[in-house]
């Protein structure tokens, strides 16, 4: 059964406060005199006024001996009683024949109406609404007690609502599996049966291979992982696509995978069948996924190979290099002697160091990796990695999220050229054009790739390895960055069908410009923007000669640090005193205190749904929390805590912790400190400050890899910390990710009471596009700005001269072009506001 703290059935606290008590529980004098009507008697006016106030504090009538003493004597004594009734006499009048009038009578001056044989029909209906989105039951209780409030009806009995909430989820889920199961074959049937026998000599089932994850990205692994995801289409293709509303299918995945060959046996049929299609295809988007990833990898492991090999090569030709140098010096020294260039050509001739031809080779030789070209290098490594990265592409099959398809075709051309080996390939016969399919690719791409006539002119050919690996560099560039997308994916889906509508768009827009401060018509938005920048530059023009830490050298902006203030003495002496009194603290123990004050285990329930057996969750709670926010593991955590095996500690993390649960338990604990006082002396919760820490991580998965800063294998921790000293948002990403792109994350998803604007950050938090998007989003964002020296600075307006810092502008700010495409920007900003506060 579901228990009454997890939802927002309403129930009186012991111990109300003094303020508590006058707000709530004082009885106006309408409401005495309404006493006074329904009653003669001391007794009855009291019991009128006692069941008035709690029924506007609860929605429901409960007996007055369960009403806090200290309640009854407030409204005793603010009601002028001098004595108040005893308990016994509260006892005998409901047991009279006026309880019955005294409800009705209280009931018509509230406007509210029992729960009739039509309310639970009604009552019924908005449980079965509810649980076809719902899965949790204390969700459905809480959109039930929404709609019996906003219908003015009297709340029923919370076991009555849980009843009805269990049913209707229930009968919501067994529809869900009849409809899945019902359109599955015998055959099939039998298939999914078979994944959970596990053969004689195996030691696993099928259905736990199907939660297979990528280890490190070997060429082993990856063809092994290819072959998985093969298998995995395979049965998808045998398999109904699901009719579930979404939330309630994130819930049936959790629940299957948290499942093992024998629990998945010991269900009944439809539930049986149902799960393994959810799960299977759930599996499927996910290892669509990881062929991406897979192949974003192996292109940036081809790639850091050939930069390393570079740096190898230039360093091994340095003696190569100062030859060519001091040879050009003197072909120049012999060039400048007084003579006839007969006698120039003579000078240089004695000069040469080697053979013409030889001295034209080293120079070709070193101009093939000149401005740090590396690409040449790519293509030995390549040779061995060719049939994964092909593979990949053909599992993942990206799609265009635009109306430009030359990608598309280059990756027809791709598959043309699967079982070509020969060294060049007519444009002709892979169906592309210079001009049309090729326009696209660098210098230094064209350069190695193309092939062109003796004469200048239109390409005609291209070298084969070298044109796969340029339009692979071009799929994993637009993987990246969203201009490819995998049909059936998750985290690699057409970014187009997140855009809200145009009719939501429309109808949200006014709402979203009030919340953020943003003006959603262009041409004030452009002007509002132009003023104050325009203003602020001549601010900053005034007062520059008296910056001393600031000039500007052949039109580069050079800044000094300030000068570091010292450290007050008094405060060095508190600073001293604090950290001699405060005692040291176990991790454990804080845990353990943290624990028993919010009652985090309570947060934490079987994903079945049901409810929970074991008589020890709280201790099982504190020491999964331990196991895993520690870093620690179930091994390690197993040999230090007593009573506990490693299967017992992952047990629990399977089968009752997700991510929205434990996202709500974070909530409730950050909620829960900032009401102390201390915190609001560090700061105002407006601002944070985001960075990332490297942790080390087991090397046989596809997110760790080698950090080249700090070295060895591991992911950085990515954290949103506020000002007043507590992490709001935590996300975890791979070494080589720029850090940039995920430090709006913390405040979209935030949900706590901590709601910070301003938002700072390192170099790595730089970058032009979150610039724009934290503009659009109402967030300030504030990273430490990395070669402020080579920025570029564009003028607010055309033909504005500044005396002091005139140099630093190089181009005007186009305002007609951001005009023009504010509507589409506002559109993505939109979107992600909209779906967040969903």
């Amino acid at each position: 059964m579901t228990t009454l703290h997890e939802t927002a059935y309403p129930s009186l606290r012991p111990d109300p406060t003094p303020r508590e008590l006058a707000e709530l529980y004082t009885p106006t004098e309408d409401e005495q005199r309404l006493a006074a009507d329904i009653g003669k008697r001391a007794l009855l006016r009291m019991a009128a006024l006692i069941h008035l106030k709690v029924f506007q504090r609860l929605g429901y009538f409960i007996p007055l001996t369960e009403v806090p003493q200290v309640i009854r004597e407030h409204i005793a004594l603010q009601a002028g009683v001098i004595r108040p009734p005893l308990a016994a006499e509260f006892r005998r009048l409901e047991a009279s024949g006026s309880r019955s009038a005294l409800f009705a009578a209280l009931r018509s001056h509230l406007n509210v109406r029992s729960l009739d044989a039509a309310g639970h029909d009604w009552l019924d209906v908005v449980a079965d609404t509810a649980a076809e989105t719902k899965h949790a039951v204390a969700d459905i209780i809480n959109v039930m007690l929404e709609e019996l409030v906003h219908h003015r009806y009297e709340l029923p009995a919370f076991s009555t609502l849980d009843r009805m909430a269990f049913r209707a989820r229930e009968k919501s889920n067994n529809q869900h599996f009849s409809a899945i199961a019902g359109q599955l074959t015998v055959q099939t049937k039998a298939l999914i049966d078979g994944l959970l026998k596990t053969a004689t000599g195996e030691s696993a089932s099928p259905w736990q291979m199907l939660k297979r994850e990528p280890k490190r990205p070997t060429n082993k692994e990856t063809r092994t992982y290819i072959q998985h995801i093969r298998r995995l289409q395979y049965l998808v293709e045998l398999l109904p696509k699901p009719e579930v509303p979404v939330p309630k299918l994130k819930q049936f995945r959790l629940l299957a995978r948290a499942l093992n060959a024998t629990e998945m046996a010991e269900l009944k049929p439809q539930k049986r069948y149902a799960l393994a299609v959810i799960f299977i295809r759930a599996q499927h988007a996910h290892s669509l996924d990881d062929a991406a990833d897979l192949f974003i990898r192996l292109m940036q492991n081809l790639e850091n190979n050939a930069r390393q090999k570079l740096l190898s090569f230039q360093q091994e030709r340095v003696h190569k290099t100062d030859m060519l140098v001091g040879q050009l010096k003197d072909i120049l020294g012999a060039y400048r002697l007084d003579g006839t260039d007969t006698q120039r050509v003579e000078a240089i001739s004695t000069t040469l160091v080697a053979e013409v031809d030889e001295l034209l080779n080293e120079c070709e030789q070193h101009l093939a990796y000149a401005g740090r070209n590396h690409l040449p290098f790519l293509l030995q490594p390549y040779k061995m990695v060719r049939a994964q990265l092909l593979n990949c592409i053909d599992i993942a099959s990206p799609k265009a999220s635009s109306e430009d398809l030359v990608v598309e075709r280059l990756m027809d051309a791709l598959s043309k050229l699967r079982d070509n080996r020969a060294d060049t390939v007519p444009l002709d016969m892979l169906g592309l054009s210079e001009d049309t399919d090729l326009r696209w690719m660098s210098a230094q791409w064209r350069k190695l790739v193309l092939v062109k006539p003796a004469g200048k002119g239109r390409a005609e050919s291209v070298r084969r390895r070298y044109f796969e690996l340029a339009v692979m560099h071009a799929v994993k560039d637009d993987l990246k960055s969203g201009d490819l997308f995998i049909k059936f994916g998750e985290r690699y889906d057409d970014y187009r069908e997140q855009l809200v509508d145009d009719e939501t768009f429309e109808r949200e827009l006014g709402d979203y410009g009030q919340v953020t401060g943003i003006e959603t018509e262009p041409g004030t938005f452009v002007s509002k923007l132009k003023l104050p920048m325009a203003q602020r530059a001549m601010e900053i023009d005034a007062s520059f000669p008296e910056n001393a830490h600031a000039e500007i050298v052949d039109g580069r902006l050079i800044l000094r640090k300030p000068p570091r203030s010292d450290i007050v003495e008094a405060a060095a002496r508190i600073d001293g005193m604090i950290t001699e009194r405060m005692e040291a603290a176990s991790i454990v123990d804080v845990m353990i205190d943290t624990e028993r004050w919010l009652d985090l285990h309570k947060l934490f329930r079987p994903l079945a749904g049901t409810d929970s057996r074991l008589e020890d969750l709280r201790m099982r709670v504190i020491t999964t929390l331990f196991c895993y926010g520690c870093n620690l593991g179930p091994v390690q955590t197993a040999k230090s805590i007593k009573g506990l095996s490693r299967r017992q500690i992952s047990w629990l993390n399977l089968k009752y912790v997700s991510e929205d649960l434990l996202d709500r338990a974070i909530v409730k604990v950050i909620n829960a400190y900032n009401k102390f006082e201390l915190p609001g002396y560090w700061g105002t919760g407006k601002h944070a400050s985001a960075d990332g820490t490297k942790w080390n991580l087991y090397e046989q998965n596809l997110l760790s890899e080698h950090h080249i800063r700090y070295g060895g294998y591991g992911g950085i921790g990515y954290y949103h910390v506020s000002d007043k000293f507590i992490a709001l948002f935590s996300h975890f990403i791979s070494c080589g990710t720029y850090e940039g792109i995920h430090i709006l994350d913390g405040l979209m998803s935030n949900e706590s009471d901590i709601r910070p604007d301003t938002i700072h950050g390192d170099t790595q938090a730089q970058s032009y596009p979150v610039f724009a998007l934290a503009h659009l989003l109402g967030i300030q964002l504030m990273p430490r700005i990395r070669g402020i020296q080579d920025l570029k600075f564009h003028r607010p307006e055309s033909g504005t001269a500044y005396q002091n810092i005139n140099a630093l502008f190089s181009d005007v700010i186009d305002w007609r072009l951001i005009e023009l495409h504010l509507p589409a920007m506002l559109r993505v900003a939109g979107s992600i506001c909209f779906r967040c506060q969903k």
